[in-house]
């Protein structure tokens, strides 16, 4: 899907939204993306300022029949309209009001009133020991207005794509670093002055403290304007001090619903069919596994979004809350406060739900609820900190031990990881022997069906090209994805049937039965062209 895609998206979602509100308000719903171009306001009915302030813009007059028209948005102060449709109507005019959407109202006072700013430059990523961009964008960063300077920097790290913005206090400037498909890049080193600012800006809006001398955790959410539509950045905030200052991180998540899609996450066959089975007969418990940034999230969302009908009672307990999602019932868990995702579930279970997520199972009293409560008819998602799925399992049977009821609860464990991938203009070039012996120890005994296309007696990698459009040769990440779905010799561990259980052994059980470990997956989709061996091995 590409940006104009993701943009005509937004903009349906954000319609679909203000038709709904519309009802509410009991007005009138215009969908303006036919005309909004082209169509000139009624000049001299309004001020500018009055357009601004009060978020209303004139659309007809006709002086004939005495008839006037206005658009106005949610924003639009009720006791606007109410004092105008008694002016108007006082003077014997008809007034009627259409509500229009936020991105409708930008697109008309962008064309009316047009902003006088100055345009900044954008910023670039640094390659390697290219001290000459990082120069560049920290000019830029100066160059920008103190009012604005904090907003320029998540809006260019959303635009960049970025996961997070870290700013780190060195000793004698702040350097700041975002992490782009992965990996983190150097983009500017600003001075003291500017990192103040920005501290400061980044403190009253996330209501943390720059005096504390302990980790904050917060979170905020910023509206992001582009091309005629605009979608709500859900930024988590994490500051600590260090020896010269407050080191903040900031972990963007673009708030989009319609992205969170199961058809979205480059899926396999077999791996679709395996959740989808979940997601039609939802009952059991579901884990997720892997570490920080692996995408568990997104596909946890992905799944619920897929479970949530009008029919289902959805509920999430989370610490934080990372995307709101309609129709879901979503519960904040101050962890850092004294709350925990047990006594959270013990409460939620009263409420009747069919699906409950839980952030992330930590201990042993909130895995045993989980596992309590996805025998009882619920479907349980959530994570858990594992490097693989056969781990999962190993740690959960050290938690809870060895039982039948863990056995008969437990139906799908996901391991994930993220990887870059590459662009069209990825180069072909044949394997080293070293990389091929390799390449063939570890896809030993995979079958013949999952290697369609793979020619292992002379294999063939890829690597990154560099481009003007992809600076560094990869542009979007993939989700590789171990699956261990449940079989009856899996089920044999949990059980207790075999002794000395370690994770080796449910592995290797778990393969004899067709599951694809992360590496041989990394493997082939490398050897498919769809990322690169080497950045396999950092991410696997």
């Amino acid at each position: 899907m590409d940006e104009n895609d993701i943009q005509i998206k937004r903009r349906n979602n954000e319609e679909l939204a203000t038709a709904n509100r519309a009802r509410i308000l009991m007005l009138p719903y215009l969908d303006t993306r036919e005309f909004e171009n082209r169509v000139n306001l009624v000049p001299g009915i309004l001020s500018k300022e009055q357009m601004h302030r009060d978020y209303i813009i004139p659309l007809q007059e006709d002086k004939e029949s005495n008839r006037y028209q206005f658009m106005v948005t949610s924003q639009t102060p009720n006791k606007v309209i109410e004092r105008m449709r008694q002016e108007y109507t006082d003077e014997g005019k008809r007034i009627d009001f259409f509500l229009i959407s936020n991105s409708a109202y930008r697109v008309f006072m962008l064309r009316y009133d047009p902003p006088k700013e100055i345009i900044y430059d954008d910023i670039k990523i640094a390659d390697d020991g290219d001290s000459e961009t990082i120069a560049s964008v920290s000019k830029t960063l100066d160059s920008v207005s103190p009012e604005k300077v904090f907003d320029y920097l998540i809006e260019q790290a959303d635009k960049l794509g970025a996961s997070d913005i870290h700013i780190e206090n060195m000793r004698t400037e702040i350097r700041i670093r975002m992490r782009v498909d992965g990996m983190l890049h150097p983009v500017a080193n600003i001075d003291k002055d500017r990192y103040r600012i920005i501290i400061s800006e980044l403190s009253s809006r996330a209501n943390v403290s720059t005096a504390v001398n302990k980790p904050q955790s917060s979170h905020m959410q910023k509206e992001i304007y582009s091309d005629g539509s605009s979608h709500v950045l859900n930024i988590r905030v994490e500051m600590v001090p260090t020896l010269y200052g407050q080191d903040a991180v900031m972990r963007l998540f673009n708030f989009d619903e319609s992205l969170l899609n199961l058809d979205f996450l480059g899926l396999s066959e077999e791996e679709r069919s395996q959740i989808d089975d979940v997601i039609y007969h939802p009952r059991g418990l579901v884990l997720m596994v892997g570490p920080t940034g692996s995408g568990k999230s997104t596909t946890l969302y992905s799944m619920l979004n897929a479970l949530n009908t009008t029919d289902r009672k959805i509920i999430t307990l989370e610490d934080p809350i990372e995307y709101g999602l309609t129709g879901i019932s979503q519960i904040p868990i101050e962890t850092n406060e004294g709350g925990s995702f047990a006594d959270g579930l013990r409460s939620v279970l009263r409420l009747d739900p069919d699906v409950v997520m839980v952030g992330e199972i930590r201990d042993a009293d909130t895995a045993k609820t989980a596992i309590q409560a996805s025998i009882t008819g619920h479907l349980v998602l959530s994570s858990f900190h594992a490097n693989s799925s056969s781990a999962a399992f190993a740690r959960m049977i050290d938690l809870v031990g060895a039982n039948p009821i863990f056995a008969n609860s437990i139906r799908l464990v996901v391991a994930q990881r993220l990887v870059r991938k590459l662009t069209d203009d990825k180069e072909p070039r044949e394997a080293t022997p070293a990389e091929a012996n390799y390449i063939r120890s570890v896809l030993e005994g995979v079958p013949a069906e999952k290697l369609a296309g793979i020619d292992l007696n002379k294999i063939t990698l890829y690597e990154p090209v560099k481009t003007e459009e992809f600076p560094f040769g990869f542009n979007g990440r993939k989700a590789i994805m171990e699956q261990l779905f449940m079989t009856d010799e899996i089920q044999a561990f949990i059980r207790g049937d075999i002794q000395d259980i370690n994770m080796k052994d449910i592995e290797r059980t778990a393969r004899a039965g067709g599951m694809l470990t992360l590496e041989q997956k990394g493997i082939i989709a490398a050897l498919r062209g769809e990322t690169t061996l080497e950045e396999i091995s950092r991410v696997i």
